[in-house]
């Protein structure tokens, strides 16, 4: 299929006019090299990795969320340089689709929504709102937790959630939360939750579920759609952020690291069900974990419990 043609499609399933002015020279085709494209990779981000990856299945085209480049370039950078490289001796053009895909119908935040089960779901500015079977913030954590396959953060203890709203990656921002306030939204997911907005959203439960794994499944979800195109195969790259949660716990058994004379050692925990313990217990170490148990019910429980 012809270049040309699938910047088409992907302009229909994305429009560029639905992207924040800010986007503006940032999305749709970044790097245009090859006419044919027969194979097409799709990810998150245009990182060395995923250009490797993409290089080593023969992709003609890499789709990404994030795009490459995203502030004017004066002094091309050795990380940079390598990028391009890759994409220019593989022949894979780059294209990215980010706000406007945030925004569109079936894009980013419809998938996040419908993943986390949200019923009713209605579009409110670049976010989705929706409902779901009353439950307390700590199991609505361990379900977006559970449904994600992320460890979470959560602030603003509820007993009774019912109304919801998602944006997927940085949305923890001023306008979006007081569009959930203006729509009696109990609580508010998405990530890269900051201090000043903890302390002036007390009255909303607020899920911070990664940058990664809310804006992931959208891309994911992407490849469905460009697989009906004939002709063309299409490959999904997933390569998760790498974060790990460190716990620096009291205890007295351990020895203080040579370096920190006088304090005690920090453990790093592996990724997985210890690190979603350790960021549920820094919010309320008992009550959370407890709450977490019951809200995973008897299978999941057990597995929680191994």
């Amino acid at each position: 299929m012809k270049l040309t043609e699938i910047v088409h499609i992907l302009e229909e399933i994305a429009p560029p006019e639905l992207a924040d002015d800010f986007d503006t020279g940032r999305i749709g085709l970044i790097l245009g090299l090859e006419d044919e494209v027969n194979r097409i990779a799709v990810a998150l981000d245009a990182n060395s990795y995923v250009l490797k990856k993409a290089a080593e299945m023969r992709a003609d085209m890499l789709i990404t969320h994030h795009t490459l480049i995203f502030h004017p370039v004066n002094i091309i950078s050795k990380p940079l340089a390598a990028s391009l490289r890759i994409a220019l001796e593989n022949g894979i053009s780059l294209y990215s689709m980010h706000t406007n895909y945030d925004r569109a119908e079936g894009g980013i935040n419809d998938v996040l929504a419908t993943r986390l089960g949200l019923k009713n779901i209605r579009t409110s500015e670049i976010g989705r709102i929706g409902e779901i079977k009353p439950c307390s913030s700590a199991e609505l954590a361990a379900h977006v937790s559970d449904c994600l396959q992320t460890p979470v953060m959560y602030a603003g203890e509820k007993d009774e959630i019912s109304k919801v709203m998602v944006i997927g990656g940085s949305g923890f921002r001023n306008e979006y939360l007081e569009i959930a306030r203006e729509n009696g939204v109990d609580a508010f997911i998405s990530s890269e939750l900051k201090h000043d907005i903890l302390r002036t959203h007390e009255d909303l439960c607020l899920i911070d579920a990664t940058h990664y794994a809310t804006e992931n499944p959208g891309m994911e979800a992407l490849c469905s759609r460009l697989r009906r195109l004939p002709g063309i195969e299409v490959e999904f790259i997933d390569q998760p952020s790498g974060l790990l949660a460190v716990n620096c716990r009291l205890d007295r058994n351990k020895v203080a690291l040579d370096l920190n004379e006088g304090k005690e050692a920090c453990k790093q925990e592996e990724p997985g069900k210890e690190s979603l313990e350790f960021m549920l217990e820094e919010q309320s170490r008992n009550q959370i974990r407890s709450d977490y148990r019951r809200s995973l019910g008897n299978e999941n429980r057990r597995r929680y419990l191994e």
